[in-house]
């Protein structure tokens, strides 16, 4: 029995031990463990588009990235800062010469156009084009020398009565129409390649200089144009003054400009006349190499005549992609613009010539100031054609086989398209810092006027490089494969 008494004693005990804990919180210890971390959750999504150098995906959309509002992992950084803004964007495409409008007019069938044109410039089906450049008459690029106001030898138009867009209304203005129905906010630029023979010192459309005084009747000419194209339906935005202007003895319609005599057209006879007629056209100087910046420097540095221009314009046969940069450094308040380069036959390695176009033209040039980007021919047939003594092996964005009725798309249509289809016009360059261990790759990025982010990056590195985007309380990580595109949206 006492045994039993202490026995039961013990287990009161127990009891009333335990009831005391439990009914005194504040007599409880301290759990010293660390809290759990907080789970990882998705802020958002961001969107993916690749194209790769073995062409195993060409402008595919990819599974979507997780945005987390914490960096996950310790991978290199490259950062957005959207409170550091550079130019704004007009848009990305190439030209509508007479030989593109000719291979989709005449020798597709309607069906196969719009296909085509929907490719072109659809910004859900296709690389939604935003920019196209037009010919003022002929060039390199059409079935035949012409412009809008030809003479039989020895005589002249001054008053401009023969005036006619007639050449441009059986392909050319049709297939713009149909752009636009697919595209109504295009921009469109237009460059001359030549003035009309009579108004040359050499009576030939290829080769010679403007006589100086018929400056003002080519003023007039102008105008013209551009009134005329109006009447169709077709706003002219922006213009360059000459198409290359220092290349003076090719095959095809040409013709000397120097950047005096430029400066003097513009300054007493065009921008004035634009003035008088309404017009607001923005007018763009130069039009040539990136190996000449004084041209353009040279007039934007004349008081009166910078009145009347919005910026210079630059191909890319010569010189480096800084020029854009040295012409903007001196004439900030001045836009530049990039107009024109082709890729061909002396260049067939599609990975290489994709990662050269992004690296110069499309990265390069936006990085170096540039509102736009084209390129050469839109559309061109099997034999790099129809030409006009021009570039017999220039590659067009697309390939239209007139023999099998099949269309291929260059490398040039993925270039454009991982800008196009994503930066679209009213977009604002916005800062990008790369950390330094990311090797052999270059991007920028930009703010759409809906609030979206896109970013494009190339890398030519020979493996996948894993970096974390961040842009303010976003964050998330993509590994970019070696030889690639890549534009990320969110």
């Amino acid at each position: 029995m006492y045994i039993n008494r202490i026995t039961l004693n013990f287990s009161q005990l127990v009891f009333l031990f335990l009831l005391y804990v439990v009914l005194c919180p504040g007599c409880k210890q301290e759990n010293t463990d660390p809290p759990d971390p907080p789970p990882v959750t998705d802020i958002g999504k961001a969107k993916v588009w690749l194209t790769t150098g073995d062409k195993s995906h060409l402008l595919s959309n990819q599974s979507d990235i997780s945005i987390r509002a914490n960096k996950i992992g310790s991978f290199p950084l490259i950062t957005i800062d959207t409170s550091t803004t550079f130019q704004s964007i007009e848009g990305f495409g190439a030209a509508l010469t007479g030989s593109s409008a000719y291979n989709l007019n005449q020798k597709m069938s309607g069906t196969a156009r719009q296909d085509a044109l929907k490719a072109l410039f659809d910004t859900e089906t296709g690389i939604g084009i935003s920019y196209i450049r037009l010919t003022i008459g002929a060039s390199d690029f059409s079935l035949s020398d012409y412009t809008y106001d030809d003479m039989p030898a020895g005589q002249t138009d001054e008053d401009l009565s023969e005036f006619s867009l007639q050449k441009d209304k059986t392909d050319l203005i049709p297939v713009l129409q149909e752009i636009k129905a697919i595209a109504p906010g295009l921009n469109i630029m237009a460059s001359p390649w030549s003035a009309p023979a009579w108004m040359k010192t050499n009576g030939n459309l290829k080769g010679g200089k403007l006589k100086p005084e018929v400056y003002s009747v080519y003023s007039d000419y102008f105008v013209n144009y551009i009134q005329s194209m109006q009447d169709e339906g077709i706003t002219i935005g922006s213009m360059t003054i000459q198409n290359e202007p220092l290349y003076f003895t090719a095959p095809y319609p040409c013709m000397e400009m120097q950047a005096s005599e430029q400066l003097d057209f513009i300054k007493n006879h065009l921008g004035p006349a634009f003035q008088q007629y309404g017009i607001s056209t923005k007018i763009l100087v130069y039009d040539h190499n990136w190996d000449n910046t004084e041209y353009a420097i040279s007039i934007l540095n004349d008081a009166d005549a910078r009145n009347y221009i919005s910026g210079s314009a630059f191909h890319a046969y010569a010189g480096n992609v800084s020029a854009m940069n040295i012409v903007h450094k001196a004439h900030p308040d001045k836009d530049v613009y990039f107009t024109e380069i082709s890729g061909g036959g002396w260049a067939t390695d599609f990975g290489d010539n994709l990662i050269w176009n992004m690296r110069n033209i499309f990265i390069g040039t936006m990085k170096n100031w540039s509102k736009a980007a084209m390129l050469w021919n839109l559309v061109l047939d099997q034999n790099d054609g129809p030409t006009n003594n021009g570039c017999s092996d220039c590659r067009g964005v697309i390939t239209y086989n007139t023999v099998t009725g099949l269309i291929d798309y260059n490398e040039e249509y993925y270039s454009i398209g991982h800008m196009s289809k994503f930066v679209r016009p009213g977009a604002v360059r916005i800062a990008t810092k790369f950390d330094q261990y990311l090797v052999n790759m270059d991007g920028v990025a930009f703010q759409n006027t809906d609030g979206s982010k896109v970013i494009v990056l190339y890398s030519y590195n020979s493996d996948y490089q894993t970096f974390t985007l961040n842009q303010g309380n976003r964050y998330f990580n993509y590994s970019i494969p070696p030889k690639s595109v890549v534009s990320i949206v969110w």
